[in-house]
């Protein structure tokens, strides 16, 4: 894939529910085959599978992924691939977890049940069906900068909280034959989504191949339903329907997306507050923010990294 990028920096985000039952080996295998290739980001390993976003030189993240599928239980890895010029991440890290995305109940398994996928070349006419449901499964924080129109927003904080939601939903829609789209980032919190629907007894539950991403990469502009700017877990915080690195920044404090006319407000200050936190923030909070900053300010003058917190889905 040519990069017109000139430090040449692909992002591949990954995924794939898929039983693991050598966590330990693979990890040092997988830890092993990013070092060697140069790569920062996270994969986390679990019983039900793999997910990760990793960046690194386009030739050594195209080595990693082509090393990967050689397993056979990653032979159909979900991979969505996007360009920037800067690398996203701080370190590689691989960790063993309960859970790939946590949801909060290990008895949801897509790998023994899950709804439908549907292709990106054929999203569109599903969610043109006034009678589908439309449910984007994301936080409100990536909700708020973009969505498909007419998609359902849970508001959730965390995706620990969708099975609660779930539970409201299922008290409103009594037509359990009722069909339900939904969708997400890159596929895996709708893919696992999907299988708690038909756990509580949804039968027409359909989800997008590759989520957000996969379908901007497909989807030609003149035909894209999407709306916005789609939320991503690194740097670069959102991009464009172009895959470009788009126009928000991060409050690193509550870790909202904020616009550059909300950059401007006075309860703003970079990396210590925002308007949609300043509120909610004790000022003993907001001097641990600041000294966090200025380390962060300190090692960028110096040339080297400071560690920031994660952002977690």
């Amino acid at each position: 894939m040519p990069t017109k990028y000139e430090n040449n920096i692909t992002v591949a985000t990954l995924y794939k529910f898929v039983e693991i039952n050598d966590l330990q080996s693979l990890k040092s295998e997988i830890q092993d085959l990013c070092m060697e290739n140069n790569a920062k980001g996270t994969i986390l390993l679990a019983k039900e599978g793999i997910n990760g976003t990793i960046s690194a030189k386009n030739k050594e993240i195209r080595s990693i992924i082509k090393k990967l599928k050689n397993d056979k239980r990653f032979k159909k890895l979900e991979v969505k691939f996007s360009e920037t010029n800067k690398m996203p991440f701080n370190r590689m890290k691989v960790r063993i977890k309960k859970e790939i995305v946590t949801i909060g109940d290990t008895s949801i398994n897509p790998n023994i049940l899950s709804g439908d996928y549907v292709k990106p070349e054929n999203w569109n006419e599903l969610i043109s069906d006034p009678d589908v449901i439309i449910i984007d499964t994301r936080n409100t924080y990536e909700t708020k900068i973009g969505k498909f129109k007419n998609a359902i927003d849970p508001k959730t904080n965390s995706f620990r909280e969708f099975p609660d939601w779930v539970k409201n939903f299922k008290k409103e829609i009594k037509n359990k034959d009722t069909k339900i789209a939904m969708y997400c980032t890159g596929g895996i919190r709708c893919e696992k989504s999907t299988s708690l629907m038909k756990k509580e007894g949804f039968n027409n539950v359909f989800h997008l191949e590759g989520g957000i991403l996969k379908y901007l990469e497909k989807m030609p502009d003149t035909e894209t339903l999407w709306e916005g700017e789609c939320f991503v877990f690194d740097d670069r915080v959102a991009l464009d329907d172009q895959l470009e690195v788009g126009s928000y920044q991060m409050c690193y404090a509550c870790r909202m997306p904020l616009s550059k006319t909300e950059l401007k407000d006075d309860k703003y200050e970079k990396g210590v507050s925002c308007n949609y936190c300043y509120d909610k923030t004790s000022d003993e909070r907001k001097e641990k923010f600041l000294s966090r900053q200025k380390q962060i300010e300190i090692a960028k003058s110096r040339g080297t990294e400071h560690f920031g917190p994660q952002i977690k889905k």
